[in-house]
């Protein structure tokens, strides 16, 4: 990890001008991905079938899971994960109850209402590759079944022999989501956002992916919404002398697993605790499991010291991290200073990774810096609302000189006129 000790420097290196930034994404992918859209668009299933079997090795059959893989998939799993799952669903349920608003038409004043309901119809991706992702399909799909989505669609990659993962299938249907697709990639974006024969045209697409994901995400948005253009996954540690080396260092390896492209920043007031934890990364990071993604990542890890902690709080706002974790002696005083942050985390006992899988709030979260401007998933991301104006005579009355006013400043005189004949008509009645 590279040691940043002057503080004008960290600010350099920690203002993002831009999410994209952290994505590594080219011409050349742009191009592939349009093509690949372009050719699902022409295509349908057709091009979906091709695509499995040439970028995922899989020559499928269906496009769509059965309810026997799914049945064949709780066999599959092991027990102590289904209950992991089941309970991670129920605490994220419980979190989304509590912040569902209220939904209907609501009163807002004096002849004006608000409709608010539920989408009709989303698509949830979940990547593959790698690793499984069963806990993202909790986190994306409880938030939208909580809000009143009535159809969820999921698309998820098919491992070479036509399968998906048993874990990831048993999460669906703890999620309850409605219909599942072996479609990996930008492929099951182009499929989601403008259907084809199998699959259903959604109204949202949500889920983390890789660069090509990413990329088609951008490419439908206007044809469909999406939540968001999540990229690798990132943590920034806040801590003092108080702090324990060997927690803070497990923190920041856990994230570095993630992907090559993960983000790992440690912000201090203390030296020592820097060496320390520099030295627990490593003698840790040779031992990991994934220790050739984690290195990787950690080669463009900081160290960052800084003279106190209000340096830090600045770092942070200026970073946007989507998880921040505060290590700190009295870190509940730093949170109404923290504007820009995905999901906070503070003391000995939050550990990120619990977050990552059964706290309750929803692990799809801002990255790239969108934290600045955007939320974590949760269920509002699946509410719609219609405004509602239902003037009475003496509202109308008191309210058509003004619109007539501006109507007439900004050369509309049509808009002019449609106000003043329901104002003479209302006078007349009246």
């Amino acid at each position: 990890m590279k040691r940043i000790e002057d503080f004008a420097r960290a600010k350099r290196l920690l203002d993002r001008k831009s999410p994209l930034q952290s994505l590594d994404i080219g011409i050349e992918h742009q191009q592939v991905v349009a093509d690949i859209i372009g050719r699902v668009q022409k295509e349908g299933d057709k091009a979906l079938f091709h695509y499995a079997k040439e970028l995922d090795g899989a020559q499928l059959d269906s496009l769509e899971v059965s309810k026997q893989e799914i049945s064949a998939a709780y066999d599959a799993a092991d027990e102590k994960l289904v209950s992991a799952l089941e309970l991670a669903a129920k605490r994220i349920r419980e979190f989304h109850l509590a912040c569902l608003p209220k939904t209907g038409i609501i009163s807002i004043a004096r002849c004006l209402k608000r409709q608010v309901r539920p989408l009709n119809k989303i698509g949830v991706y979940i990547p593959g590759g790698t690793a499984c992702y069963p806990s993202t399909v909790l986190m994306t799909v409880i938030p939208a079944k909580v809000a009143g989505v009535k159809q969820i669609i999921m698309a998820s990659p098919p491992r070479p022999d036509g399968a998906i993962p048993a874990a990831t299938l048993v999460a669906a249907s703890i999620a309850q989501v409605n219909r599942i697709f072996k479609i990996g990639g930008a492929q099951a974006i182009a499929a989601l956002a403008f259907g084809t024969e199998s699959v259903p045209k959604v109204d949202k697409i949500c889920g983390p992916g890789n660069n090509f994901v990413v990329l088609a995400k951008m490419m439908v948005y206007g044809e469909v919404a999406i939540d968001g253009l999540q990229g690798p996954s990132e943590i920034v540690i806040v801590a003092d002398g108080t702090a324990d080396a060997s927690l803070c260092a497990a923190e920041l390896l856990a994230q570095t697993e993630h992907d090559p492209m993960a983000k790992a920043i440690l912000i201090t007031t203390s030296p020592e605790l820097a060496d320390k934890i520099d030295g627990e990364i490593s003698l840790r990071l040779d031992k990991m499991e994934r220790s050739f993604i984690a290195a990787e990542a950690i080669k463009s890890g900081m160290i960052v010291l800084v003279d106190d902690i209000d340096q830090a709080v600045e770092l942070v706002n200026l970073y946007a991290p989507e998880h921040l974790s505060l290590m700190v002696a009295d870190a509940s005083s730093l949170i109404p200073k923290i504007y820009s942050a995905g999901c906070i985390f503070t003391g000995d006992n939050s550990s990120v990774v619990l977050g990552d899988y059964v706290a309750g709030p929803s692990h799809v979260l801002p990255t790239g810096g969108s934290a600045r401007f955007s939320s974590p998933l949760g269920v509002e991301d699946f509410l719609k609302v219609t405004n509602i104006i239902s003037l009475d005579d003496s509202t109308a009355r008191d309210l058509s000189q003004a619109a007539i006013t501006l109507a007439e400043a900004e050369g509309f005189s049509a808009h002019a006129r449609a106000v003043s004949l329901r104002a003479k008509r209302s006078n007349r009645n009246g």
